[in-house]
């Protein structure tokens, strides 16, 4: 039922972008039609497929050190409050510059090879995985803790044994929002300097005025963001069963979840 869902909606979003280029008829280099965009893929798919992987390894790389980082500091931040008093503040810093600002600076330092892409997708990634979870750490429900306080165990125990688990929804809702951003990271990092990947497909096709070679990659590249979010999902779906506001594997967030007794 989920992939209907979703063929109905991409059905829709194509039905709509071909009324709009026959009624509009706006010029082919401006907006190209999806018979035109299809044509560009099929043309050189085995092209759109490696630049595609090249991108998705940057992007995957990205995504599993953005979220090893930003668990370990949000965790760290809970274990050690005082010295999230300083670092925190400095996260916030890093996070308010644009990622069009610290692009240029990564390729300078990493060169222009799949380093600085890894780079700005672990940067995008971090900041969200590390709010969510510090979120979830911090606001443990205070009966609980009361509870666990006339107990012998230590800071560290209630932590671990008590503290993480009931933060890992909000790990994982940080995750699935930062699964989507993952790309956006590699692209721009791709867009100021590489020699492969779909940010320098889209940025070579633009040049030569390519315009349906540019949508083409965009399409490929919606692609992988979908089937990213979707494994997300497969991978976190039981990750908190006790959880009962914990959301299923699910690309739509207001889908109705069944009642339980």
């Amino acid at each position: 039922m989920r992939a209907l869902h979703v063929g109905l909606s991409l059905v829709s979003l194509v039905a709509l972008w071909q009324a709009g280029t026959v009624i509009l008829a706006p010029p082919p280099y401006l907006v190209p039609s999806p018979a035109a965009v299809a044509t560009a893929f099929a043309a050189r798919p085995g092209f759109f497929f490696e630049h595609g992987l090249v991108t998705l390894t940057e992007v995957l790389a990205g995504l599993l050190a953005g979220s090893i980082f930003g668990a370990a500091v949000a965790f760290g931040v809970a274990a050690l409050p005082r010295l999230g008093q300083f670092v925190w503040p400095a996260i916030l810093i890093l996070q308010a510059l644009p990622v069009f600002v610290l692009a240029p600076i990564l390729v300078l330092w990493l060169g222009f090879g799949m380093a600085s892409k890894v780079a700005m997708a672990t940067i995008i990634i971090f900041f969200p995985v590390a709010s969510a979870f510090a979120d979830g750490l911090r606001r443990t429900d205070r009966t609980i803790l009361d509870a666990a306080s006339l107990t012998p165990a230590t800071h560290w125990q209630t932590l671990v044994r008590i503290r993480l688990p009931l933060a890992l929804p909000a790990l994982v809702s940080g995750l699935r929002v930062a699964a989507p951003l993952a790309p956006l990271g590699a692209v721009v990092g791709e867009w100021v300097g590489a020699s492969a990947g779909l940010g320098f497909v889209m940025v070579q096709a633009n040049a030569r005025m390519q315009t349906p070679t540019v949508f083409a990659a965009m399409a490929v590249l919606a692609a992988l963001t979908v089937a990213l979010r979707l494994g997300i999902d497969r991978l976190t779906a039981g990750v908190a069963p006790w959880a009962p506001e914990f959301p299923s594997a699910s690309l739509n967030p207001f889908r109705r979840r069944p009642k339980t007794s």
